[in-house]
Parts: structure tokens; C-alpha cells; sequence
């Protein structure tokens, strides 16, 4: 039962319109020959599958910030925060989940708190893998206060065949950490810049749950975290 209900999960609204004109090209490619018809299906199922949108378990607590993607924990260290949000130049802890093709694409909240700006800026559409790819790639961002006094940012950036970034927030409105705020299509990168005083609590290489994985906490004195393969 467990394992039917993590393949039967809801789809993203996002989602319906594409799969509709998967569904379409399936019905043409059977009708020109069969066997393309059933490459048709795999690509239907796959883009049902990348549209889904789980439900998850967000950990509360004063001072954690949550993943707002699933993926891999790409890179953790220091940034510059988006010229575009007005946090000063000055380098910020800086962690970067790479999103592929067959995460979940919906991103969540990182933190309880209040919207205090947002700024789309058009750029290119690098691998987002690449570092280079937060200065020169399109992206979203958004600045936060959270309510545990810190100021945050959490910024969508397109990847390589991505070219949609879809958010819904809007400047003033009160957040809560692991709520849904947007997505992502198709293969993306989604950075979270932290504040004075919050310590990583995740290491380069790991795999990070939106809306579950704990990125970092506020106050701990603890090091940043390294990890290894085993």
C-alpha cells in the first residue's frame, strides 16, 4: 500500500496541460505506427511523473531553514547574495540544490516568515550545474524575513532545457516553511543564501527533500558539515 501511494501522487496543476499534449502526440504517433505510438506512452508517463507534487512531513522548530527542492546538495559555501534584492555585496553561506529531470520540480518555502521582495532577472540557460550559472542564467528571486529575525533568499534558476519558472508569492505575504510557492521546468537549480549566525547542516553530494531536509539551523555554534561515501 505504501508503495502505490508513493507512485499515485497528485500532479501539479502546471503539469495537466503538458500531459494532455503528451496524450495528444501519443494518439498521432499510434496512428502513424504503432511502435512510435508506444515510445509515446514512456514520454507520457514520464511527464506525469515530473509534474508530481507528494506531500511532505516539514519539520517546525525556531531556526530551521528546509530545503525548497529536491535534488542534490550541489555546492555549500560563500556568495554574494543577487545585486537585484538589495542584500549588499557582502559573501553569505550559500547552499545550491541541483534539481535533474526526474525530481520533484515543486519548490517550497525554506522558512516561517514574511516575503519582503521579489526580482526576476532574463538570462541565459547554462547548465545549471555549473557555478556560473547563479550570475549568468534566468532566475527568481525572493528575499525574506523569517520570524526568527534573519533575512534570507531563496532564488529559482533555469537550467539548460528549463524555461519556465513559475512563482506565485508576492511582497508582504506572511510564508510558512515546506508551503508550495512554485516550480521549476524542466532541470533547474534552486540557491538559498543564509544570514549571520545560521550554520549548514547539510554537505556537498547530499540528496535534499523539499520541505523536509533541514539545510541549516540558527544559533548552533556548530561547524559546517563535511560528507563521505559509504
Amino acid at each position: 500500500m505504501e508503495t502505490i501511494r508513493s507512485v499515485l501522487v497528485p500532479i501539479h496543476v502546471e503539469g495537466y496541460r503538458f500531459i494532455a499534449l503528451f496524450v495528444l502526440a501519443t494518439l498521432i504517433l499510434f496512428w502513424i505506427w504503432d511502435p512510435l505510438g508506444w515510445v509515446g506512452v514512456v514520454a507520457t508517463a514520464w511527464c506525469a511523473y515530473f509534474f508530481r507534487d507528494p506531500p511532505r512531513v516539514t519539520p517546525v522548530g525556531d531556526g530551521l531553514v528546509v530545503s525548497p527542492a529536491d535534488g542534490v546538495v550541489q555546492s555549500v559555501g560563500s556568495a554574494p547574495p543577487p545585486p537585484e534584492l538589495g542584500m549588499g555585496d557582502a559573501p553569505r553561506m550559500r547552499v545550491c540544490v541541483f534539481m535533474n529531470v526526474f525530481d520533484v520540480h515543486v519548490n517550497r518555502m525554506p522558512a516561517d516568515g514574511e516575503v519582503t521582495a521579489l526580482a526576476y532577472r532574463a538570462g541565459k540557460f547554462l547548465n545549471a550545474s555549473l557555478d556560473k550559472a547563479s550570475e549568468d542564467n534566468e532566475r527568481q528571486c525572493v528575499r525574506m524575513a523569517t520570524t526568527d529575525g534573519k533575512d534570507i533568499a531563496v532564488v529559482q534558476i533555469a537550467g539548460l532545457i528549463a524555461r519556465r519558472i513559475l512563482c506565485e508569492l508576492y511582497e508582504g505575504q506572511p510564508v510558512r516553511a515546506g508551503e508550495r510557492f512554485g516550480m521549476i521546468r524542466f532541470g533547474s537549480r534552486v540557491d538559498v543564501y543564509l544570514d549571520d549566525g545560521q550554520t549548514p547542516m547539510v554537505a556537498t553530494g547530499q540528496r535534499a527533500v523539499a520541505g523536509e531536509t533541514v539545510l541549516a539551523v540558527t544559533g548552533t555554534g556548530a561547524p559546517r558539515r563535511h560528507g563521505e561515501v559509504r
